[in-house]
């Protein structure tokens, strides 16, 4: 019984102390060792109703990449801002980047690329058709589209690739660094 009522008495005191530092002048604090009741702790502490935690949570900006085909460029925005854009190659007729909204699912640092007709590999190189970096945001599961660098960046602004979004690698590397899984991708004409 006595450490019952030891442990009671350190834990309003702890929550008296707690409470002193987070600013809240309280009774509790000049006799530690009355209990207080939820009424009187709810009363003390600006706790949230269910459904209005916006408040109390920090803002968080909504990242996007609206990726705008007649245009040729790729545009980055925190929120409504507009913080960047890069020029693009885009798929060529009949291997069209496709339209909507995606998500990034996928990021790689000097890319692995297969040749998607007689599967040889090539490896991580300045001739990697995929340049030093991969943002996959489209797969059908077996085929995947995405921005990446290019070692041909004189192809840049034409409609040359098989879908995906050929950047120079100098542009790839600063969205690669901005773009985080989940980042938002619509594509529109």
């Amino acid at each position: 019984m006595v450490k019952r009522d030891r442990s009671k008495r350190c834990f309003y005191w702890g929550l008296g102390v707690s409470l002193f530092l987070l600013g809240l002048q309280s009774p509790i604090l000049a006799s530690p060792i009355e209990a207080i009741s939820p009424a009187q702790l709810t009363s003390l502490l600006e706790i949230p109703p269910l459904g209005d935690a916006d408040k109390f949570l920090p803002k968080v900006a909504e990242y996007r990449l609206i990726l705008r085909l007649g245009d040729r460029r790729v545009y980055y925005y925190e929120g409504e801002e507009l913080i960047v854009s890069y020029p693009v190659a885009i798929g060529r007729e009949g291997w069209e980047t496709p339209r909507g909204n995606f998500e990034v699912f996928q990021k790689v640092v000097n890319p692995t690329w297969q040749h998607p007709f007689t599967g040889e590999i090539v490896p991580p190189s300045a001739n990697n058709p995929l340049g030093v970096r991969w943002i996959g945001f489209w797969t059908d599961g077996e085929n995947a589209i995405g921005f990446h660098g290019t070692p041909n960046e004189e192809l840049i602004g034409q409609a040359v690739s098989h879908g995906c979004v050929r950047m120079r690698n100098t542009d790839v590397i600063a969205l690669f660094e901005k773009v985080e899984m989940g980042t938002v991708v619509i594509v529109e004409d």
